[in-house]
């Protein structure tokens, strides 16, 4: 469960291969995946850190299979994890991926070493961002965090 589950993100081999599409519809505008369901684990103290993950970023020449966004969140979180690390590693596998910077990541997570242990709150929540290329615009900014709060009817 360990090897092959949990922290299967260790593994290079496991990491998921990313299908880019021709951007036949010329799509320029910001593309979101938002509540991207987000299990990990404490590097310091081997508990889960549960949450969600917002991806933006700007299509050019191509577009990305839209589960393989999922997928790769997936591999970087099956791995001891700070989320710190796990934003910035998630963004910049991305501007690899697309040749280009225009790429933003937000996560928000409940950290079970926060709530069982410790100072055991159970309320707080953390969020991190990397933001890069157009996103570090502000306007373009507030725009993908507009669609990320936007909840679902």
């Amino acid at each position: 469960m360990y090897i092959n589950e949990i922290f299967s993100g260790l593994n290079p081999k496991n990491k998921p291969d990313i299908t880019l599409f021709e951007n036949k519809y010329h799509f320029s505008e910001m593309l979101v995946v938002k509540d991207i369901a987000l299990y990990s684990n404490c590097e310091h103290h081997f508990v889960p850190i549960i949450g969600k993950v917002h991806v933006g970023y700007f299509p050019e020449k191509h577009v990305i299979g839209l589960s393989k966004i999922n997928r790769l969140v997936q591999y970087y979180a099956s791995r001891p994890q700070v989320q710190e690390r796990l934003t910035v590693q998630i963004g910049e596998a991305l501007q690899n991926i697309f040749l280009h910077n225009d790429v933003a990541v937000v996560i928000e997570a409940d950290h079970l070493c926060v709530a069982s242990r410790g100072v055991k709150d159970i309320s707080s929540q953390t969020v991190t961002s990397y933001f890069s290329g157009k996103f570090e615009d502000k306007s373009v900014r507030n725009e993908f965090l507009s669609y990320i709060r936007n909840n679902k009817q």
